[in-house]
């Protein structure tokens, strides 16, 4: 991996981490492209700058993760909230790892997800429409499980972690501001898990972290982390804007672009 390949899938990642379309379909494009997608160091690399991704979503929002004074019940709960809707992907991902490496597989299956997805975020705006006059909300303990539980989804490749648990936000009657700022949440203990994850198994299937390896996981992870901050404003600006058609669009096509390839034979590899 080039120093150039490693800025270009760091944008990739950068963009795309916290919106709707699935990283997981555009880093397929973008590392196959580029001839890198097979490379045991490329698979960690595209898992280990979500780091950078993570680091955004707490710059953004460091009153929600640092306790203010006064306020250190708040911070208590906003923490148990997390961890109660980070429990069932980290249980069914300990459960089902090695189904979920079978998916991991199946370039079909991310193409299919995205199309999938796509076709029901056409209709999402009408089905939450009445959630947008609910403000000031506060989300319960419950709700926090359950949109944990809609986080596993995610699972299958393609579907998108931030699609899934901002859909299920609003089936817990949050506005689409709350439950996509939720799910920038969510993501910093899930994401970081999954980093550490597969840090580990990279070294432990005797990968080395030498200085042109970390330099490429420092630039990426800069990057990455430039890049998520302005596509995280823009995302919440855009959703309570505009909705989530246009997202459902670009996953149809998204999709479409990838079974054409799978299916003409033009080798694709899952990161």
């Amino acid at each position: 991996m080039s120093i150039l390949d490693a800025i270009i899938l760091a944008i990739i990642e950068g963009v795309t981490e916290f919106l709707p379309i699935s990283s997981t379909g555009h880093m397929i494009i973008g590392s196959s492209l580029m001839g890198i997608a097979s490379d045991p160091f490329t698979k960690m690399f595209t898992v280990a700058i979500q780091l950078g991704a993570i680091l955004s979503v707490v710059v953004l929002y460091w009153k929600k993760f640092l306790p203010q004074r006064n306020a250190f019940q708040q911070a208590l709960n906003f923490y148990l909230k997390l961890l109660v809707a980070f429990i069932p992907a980290a249980v069914i991902g300990f459960l089902l790892n090695d189904y979920i490496d079978q998916l991991l597989e199946r370039v079909d299956v991310v193409a299919y997800a995205l199309i999938l997805g796509g076709v029901f975020f056409l209709f999402v705006d009408k089905i939450f429409e009445s959630n947008e006059g609910n403000l000031d909300q506060q989300l319960s303990y419950p709700a926090a499980l359950k949109i944990g539980f809609f986080q596993t989804i995610a699972m299958i490749p393609g579907v998108s972690r931030s699609a899934a648990t901002i859909i299920g936000g609003l089936t817990q009657k949050l506005n689409k501001k709350t439950a996509a700022e939720f799910s920038f949440f969510l993501a910093v203990p899930t994401m970081f898990a999954a980093t550490l994850y597969k840090m580990y198994k990279f070294y432990d299937d005797g990968g080395t972290f030498g200085s042109s390896e970390i330099t490429l996981l420092a630039i990426g992870n800069g990057v990455a982390f430039v890049v998520a901050l302005l596509a995280i404003k823009s995302f919440i600006s855009f959703l309570t804007k505009h909705g989530f058609k246009v997202f459902g669009y670009y996953r149809i096509a998204l999709g479409i672009v990838i079974l054409i390839l799978y299916y003409m034979g033009i080798e694709l590899s899952i990161v």
